[in-house]
């Protein structure tokens, strides 16, 4: 029998007035993450529908105007009159904060809107929103301006009497936001997530915007099994099947999915009501346990352990392991109005008790299988004494050494972090021309001898081997992976400067690598730069210009004139400039650009198929990647 869902189940809770006074309370930002946060908020909701089983299409349109358009086949949202405030239900979720069918009003039994004020607050801070409502064969229709109702509720046409759903389209408001315009592959990476996370649900993105032009659709019967065959698409799985579990359990439903493979990086992604949670939170602590003890237990059983041997680590057994945690809760509690971590406590005996019965039951009836695990967490095992050992004898040489830094590190001279900055280098002849144009006050400088260990094929211990990467480690001071302590970073920028070609591209990325894998909250606290170097320098008249793409250079020309005593220089590699040029173009601080590596949590899977394409094994993904993406390369030199 389907829950009531009538304008009574409408709950109020407070009023609107606050929303676009301070904006980022309620949608995190103004930037261009809070604009495409305001599309989640209204997907949320359709996709709330569906976890209810109400709703099995959802369809995402951008107009060429860059308003959206989202549309389901839901129940619709209730056109009765809401008799708590005496007007229509429709009205009162779009214009009051805290209004709808998810404070115990018995509309949703799990609900992923964020406390349930997206509509208002997309409303809120819209130029113009309208809503559309399929109802008994009539639709249904309001339009609202700054939040405002233009008109009451009304009739505007008929419909097939068996079509029901809800349709909103608004146009985000210039005046609140940085920007207005929909970034296509933001919200199809955060549309593809939702359809995994909503097994049989089918999502459509279609963007009408002139260039752009798409259409996807995203469909996973599988749910979050097909996720991961997703995530592990560019990877060697180390057995064929993806391990997945289900249940309810203290009224949460649990669903995870699990696979190894042969890389030495773990990619686990925990979800609450189809939130993602990139600080975990009780539902992961729960999994980790489990997977564990359930291990452990199965090693020591059948002599894979031997009585003498340690217990296997969480991270010995979770070396290569890509997951997905997924649950579904009723009262969701989070550490924070982010929803980054959750805290429920019956989440963690849910995980680990469903996990553990389960994950038993499979390795029992799939020796081979567990005995693969089992043998891959052991080498994990020795690989991390080894890195350990390694790390021990690196912290007693530089204990002796009295903390002495690389040999090769040209440090600065101020002892205040957040007034120093480290260059790094490539080559002895950049390294040397960068010693001597630094501001030795604040400027470090270290050296790197050609390309660095690709860390995404090497174990940890591996990495300690290498004399290039313990030479950052040690002028980093924060460690790595276990050890990694952010309060300990010596300097407020690392700045990776190559030269501007593909080598140059190539080393720049071993670095971003090494640093994404072993200490990825520099780059999440905004402390990871990469240099930009010029492209060309062009002499006339005893002036000099200096130029940093091929369109910078033709304005350039266009202003000074084409004439033929115009010299110009193109630059192939940063050893082509004396210390003079290699500070005034790209290391003084008043004139120098610099790019931040911005990451996005909420996009962190992606990012690591990225990497897995990039910098993995196989061949075949990399090379379509190339082809794919070529076109948006500029200034590329073979």
């Amino acid at each position: 029998m389907a829950a009531e869902y009538g304008a009574d189940q409408i709950q109020v809770l407070e009023g609107l007035e606050a929303v676009r006074k301070r904006p980022g309370m309620y949608i995190g930002s103004t930037s261009e993450r809070g604009l495409h946060h305001l599309v989640y908020e209204i997907v949320d909701n359709s996709v709330d529908e569906a976890l209810g089983g109400y709703c099995s299409e959802i369809n995402v349109t951008i107009h060429p105007d860059n308003s959206i358009t989202v549309v389901d086949n839901g129940r619709g949202i209730p056109v009765g009159i809401n008799h708590k405030t005496g007007r229509p239900a429709m009205e009162v979720v779009f214009t009051v904060l805290h209004a709808g069918g998810k404070f115990g009003g018995g509309g949703y039994k799990v609900s992923g809107g964020l406390h349930g004020v997206g509509a208002s607050v997309v409303n809120a801070l819209s130029d113009w929103l309208e809503v559309r409502v399929f109802h008994e064969g009539k639709i249904y229709m309001q339009r609202y301006e700054v939040g405002k109702p233009c008109f009451d509720e009304k009739i505007i046409g008929d419909c097939d009497p068996e079509k029901t759903g809800t349709q909103v389209t608004f146009m985000a408001d210039a005046d609140i936001f940085e920007t207005t315009v929909f970034d296509y592959d933001t919200l199809k990476h955060r549309l593809r997530e939702m359809a995994f996370l909503t097994k049989g649900l089918k999502i459509t993105l279609e963007d009408e915007r002139e260039g752009i032009q798409q259409k996807k659709e995203f469909h996973y019967e599988g749910g979050i099994k097909e996720f991961v065959a997703y995530l592990n698409k560019n990877k060697q799985p180390l057995y064929d099947s993806i391990l997945y579990f289900e249940g309810n359990r203290n009224e949460v439903q649990v669903e995870v999915a699990l696979q190894h493979n042969d890389t030495f990086n773990e990619n686990v992604y925990s979800f609450v009501n189809n939130i993602v949670t990139p600080e975990g939170g009780t539902h992961l602590v729960g999994f980790r346990n489990a997977i564990t003890k359930t291990f452990n237990d199965y090693a020591r059983t059948n002599k894979l352990l031997k009585d003498n041997d340690q217990n296997l680590t969480g991270e010995d057994i979770r070396e290569g392991l890509t997951a997905i945690i997924s649950i579904k809760i009723a009262d969701p509690e989070f550490e924070g109005q982010t929803k980054q971590k959750l805290g429920n406590s019956e989440a963690r005996g849910a995980v680990e008790g469903i996990v553990s019965e389960q994950l038993t039951y499979f390795l029992e009836q799939n020796p081979a299988v567990a005995k693969t695990i089992c043998e891959k967490s052991i080498l994990a095992q020795r690989a991390r004494e080894a890195a350990r050992k390694a790390r021990d004898l690196t912290r007693r040489k530089t204990a002796l050494d009295g903390g002495a830094l690389p040999g090769k590190l040209a440090d600065c001279s101020d002892k205040d972090p957040k007034n120093c900055e480290i260059y790094i280098v490539e080559g002895d002849s950049a390294g040397g021309s960068a010693k001597e144009a630094r501001s030795r006050a604040t400027q470090a400088i270290l050296p790197l001898r050609g390309k660095i260990l690709n860390v995404e094929k090497a174990r940890e211990d591996r990495i300690y081997e290498n004399a290039e990467i313990k030479a950052m480690i040690t002028a980093f001071g924060t460690g790595i992976h276990q050890d990694f302590d952010i309060s300990k970073l010596r300097y407020d920028k690392i700045i990776i400067m190559t030269d501007a070609d593909v080598d140059g591209a190539h080393i720049a990325t071993l670095m971003l690598t090494f640093i994404y894998r072993f200490m990825p909250e520099l780059i999440k606290q905004g402390h990871v730069y990469l240099a930009k170097p010029p492209l060309y320098k062009l002499e006339k008249n005893r002036n000099i210009w200096y130029a940093y793409s091929d369109e910078e250079l033709d304005a350039i020309l266009n202003e000074v004139g084409r004439d033929q005593n115009n010299k110009i220089q193109r630059y192939k590699g940063l050893g082509e400039m004396d210390a003079e040029q290699l500070w005034e173009t790209t290391m003084d601080p008043e004139k120098r650009i610099l790019l931040r590596v911005h990451m996005n949590e909420e996009q962190e899977d992606e990012i690591d198929v990225t990497f897995d394409t990039l910098m993995g094994d196989r061949v075949e993904p990399r090379r379509q990647f190339i082809e794919e993406n070529a076109k948006f390369v500029k200034n590329l030199d073979i």
